[in-house]
């Protein structure tokens, strides 16, 4: 079991995704004992990737179910194609053909608008990836609706029976706690909590995902991100944060921090006005001023240090 463990975080780690062993050990678990995986965790921190990740490791199909307020079974389930349904009752107009045939056939499979939950039941290949993404923004009623599919991964279709899985597909849901999920669906799922990176995950991320960053400039960029999540936000700035402001930040031809720069591109990892305000100018040059020469070591002291001399004069404005 731990060389299945070892393999699944080579495998992630080779699609470059910096994992961990928790990670790895969770995403084996949810293979060996076939059961969905709910990972919680804030906004950006890389929850939605690990699906991408998984489906690309294992050469299979990513199906994504994008959750949200208002969305039904309909939607995520099935749907039959109304518009070709009556295209083929007009063209059997005057047939003279037996009611109960025409009706067994726009009621066939050709007629079928298979959405995601469905597909990933009905497929017939091998075994798929099953994103249902930013769960905590779909009704109780839809959550309700998913712990009969999670339990069985079977529907019944009125009109066609019931279809089963041949393949039972690997779920990954994720949400962003936006709302508590209920205790049934998180008692169907083995848990996973990603929180922000450390600074050394963190800078292999930079590294790994942004090819051709200096040293100097990734680690810069590491050490920021750190200290700027110690500060009261309305939106605190995840790991894709981060890679923006990397990439923006080589598009520039930058290979270190300067505050002018880091000022004009504020808008590539701060996303709220009011974050903005409060952080350009004298908070800025506080962060920039003091990065310069700390060492490993000495990481987590910059950070308080910084942090409550941020704060001070984040409270101020």
């Amino acid at each position: 079991m731990i060389e299945g463990i070892r393999r699944i975080q080579d495998m992630m780690e080779r699609e470059q995704y910096v994992t961990d062993r928790a990670v790895a050990t969770t995403a084996f678990l949810a293979m060996e004992l076939k059961k969905p995986v709910l990972i919680e965790g804030q906004a950006g921190v890389g929850k939605t990737e690990i699906a991408k990740v998984l489906a690309t490791a294992l050469d299979t199909e990513l199906i994504r179910l994008q959750c949200y307020e208002g969305l039904d079974v309909n939607t995520a389930l099935y749907e039959w194609n109304y518009p070709k349904q009556m295209l083929r009752i007009k063209m059997e107009e005057g047939s003279h053909r037996d009611v109960t045939q025409q009706e067994s056939e726009i009621f066939s499979d050709q007629f079928l608008l298979k959405r995601p939950l469905l597909r990933a039941i009905s497929n017939q290949e091998k075994a798929p990836v099953l994103l249902i993404d930013e769960v905590d923004r779909a009704d109780e009623e839809f959550e309700a609706f998913l712990l009969e599919i999670l339990s069985d991964f079977q529907v019944t279709i009125p009109e066609l029976g019931t279809i089963s899985a041949k393949f039972r597909p690997y779920v990954v849901l994720t949400s962003n706690r936006t709302r508590e999920l209920s205790d049934a669906l998180k008692r169907r799922c083995l848990y996973l909590w990603i929180d922000y990176p450390t600074f050394d995950k963190e800078l292999r991320i930079v590294t790994r995902k942004v090819p051709g960053i200096n040293e100097r400039l990734a680690r810069q960029i590491a050490m920021f991100m750190q200290a700027i999540r110690q500060v009261r936000l309305n939106k605190t700035p995840g790991v894709a944060e981060t890679l923006d402001w990397a990439m923006a930040m080589m598009a520039l031809h930058q290979e270190h921090l300067d505050p002018e720069t880091v000022s004009e591109t504020l808008g590539s990892f701060i996303k709220d006005r009011d974050d903005v305000a409060k952080l350009r100018g004298k908070p800025l040059d506080i962060m920039l001023s003091s990065m310069n020469g700390v060492e490993e070591e000495d990481l987590q002291a910059w950070i308080q240090s910084v942090t409550q001399r941020l704060e001070k004069e984040v409270a101020t404005r």
